[in-house]
């Protein structure tokens, strides 16, 4: 709404410079992302000078409908955000001095200094939750096996390596039992700091014991606790990285978003990423991103689709998915799939919960649902079953 106030009413108001306040207010905010923690903090320091411009500029523009609209919306708004109307605010001057310790600031600074406008700074998720399914950075969804331990990410700003353990004996099937993460040293926002979870240990501290990295007064690198033992977020300011670390059952899954630029700053030898290139095709489960159909005429082990050896059957298995994820996209067959190969009922909260720091961090709205393929050449009306229950029948029999 403030961002179109002033597009033609206030030329008829040469005096008046409430659109020179909104400019910057937009400026000031057309970065930010309401994913990020720092959001309400930025917001209400934006507000705060959007108003005081405003303040002086109350006797010019009195008369100005366009004026009082937007001194209504700031109050509107402050009150929404609960901003105190005392406190810092966003700087107006055109110099301004980059913060190194806030990624997310660096572009509004070029904008001042080029006098161009640049595109606010692109950024990318990776998730990992199941047994194990992997979202890529390309938003590949791949369903891996991936036993011991792999990095996931591996560039100039920060690794993270996970360890995946078997899950049922007798099956290639694995799960993620730890997460270890490097923030390296950068300028004088942090030292190098190291966190690690393993299952039933997830702690709200780095392995020094302390919370934070750097000066503890500009928080640009620190870890909140959200649910004692099963839910950790760490937010990474100096380099606009998201990470949730959560435990579901006996094992953990991770979500992190980070900005594109500083994804891709890695060298050669750091090219064995699972979040930048996927799994090593030796170690895919699924077919070029989504779950296979039977093939027509090959003899299917009926028996171990229908009975699997973890109690559940496709239907008790897509019953109980249902009761959490009501859209049919790939994280519900991932719940279908995970529950027909381990029976642990831990794992239908993982998926969610995998699709909810999706819908949390993922940039792109339109892109938070992966739907499989449910076609191909060869497939005859013996097939219809299996396309209308995801897609997992033949690719459990790969793990039993």
């Amino acid at each position: 709404l403030l961002s179109v106030l002033c597009l033609g009413d206030c030329q008829l108001h040469t005096s008046c410079g409430i659109q020179k306040c909104t400019t910057d207010f937009v400026s000031f905010t057309s970065h930010l992302n309401a994913a990020l923690e720092d959001f309400d903090l930025e917001f209400c320091k934006a507000l705060r000078a959007y108003s005081v411009c405003t303040y002086r500029n109350s006797k010019v523009c009195r008369g100005n409908l366009v004026y009082h609209s937007a001194v209504l919306g700031i109050g509107d708004l402050m009150t929404q955000r609960n901003c105190t109307k005392d406190g810092p605010t966003s700087s107006t001057s055109p110099e301004m001095t980059p913060d190194p310790c806030n990624y997310s600031g660096h572009t509004e600074v070029r904008e001042h200094q080029g006098g161009e406008k640049t595109p606010p700074p692109a950024y990318l998720f990776c998730g990992l939750f199941g047994d194990p399914h992997l979202r890529t950075f390309k938003d590949h969804f791949q369903t891996c096996k991936v036993e011991g331990a792999w990095p996931l990410i591996d560039n100039n700003y920060l690794s993270v390596q996970v360890t995946n353990v078997p899950v049922v004996p007798g099956s290639s099937a694995t799960a993620t039992n730890k997460i270890t993460i490097i923030f390296k040293s950068y300028q004088d926002c942090t030292d190098q700091k190291v966190y690690q979870a393993v299952t039933d240990d997830l702690p709200a501290a780095f392995v020094d014991g302390t919370t934070s990295g750097g000066d503890g007064n500009t928080r640009s690198l620190h870890i909140v606790e959200k649910v004692s033992g099963k839910y950790i977020e760490m937010h990474a300011r100096y380099i606009g990285t998201t990470v949730y670390i959560r435990q579901l059952g006996h094992y953990l899954t991770l979500a992190i978003r980070m900005p594109q630029e500083l994804v891709m700053a890695y060298e050669e030898s750091q090219d064995l990423q699972l979040c930048v290139n996927g799994c090593p095709s030796g170690e895919r489960i699924d077919q070029s991103g989504h779950l296979p159909l039977p093939v027509v005429g090959k003899r299917l082990p009926w028996g171990a689709a229908a009975h699997p050896r973890s109690g559940y059957t496709l239907e008790t298995a897509t019953t109980k998915c249902h009761e959490k994820m009501l859209v049919k996209d790939i994280y519900f067959y991932s719940c279908v799939f995970d529950l027909l190969t381990t029976g642990d009922a831990n794992f239908t909260a993982a998926a969610h919960s995998a699709l909810q720091d999706v819908e949390a961090l993922h940039p792109s709205k339109e892109h938070w649902h992966i739907f499989p393929r449910s076609g191909g050449s060869g497939v005859g009306k013996d097939s219809r079953f299996f396309v209308s229950l995801g897609l997992v029948c033949l690719i459990l029999v790969s793990y039993l």
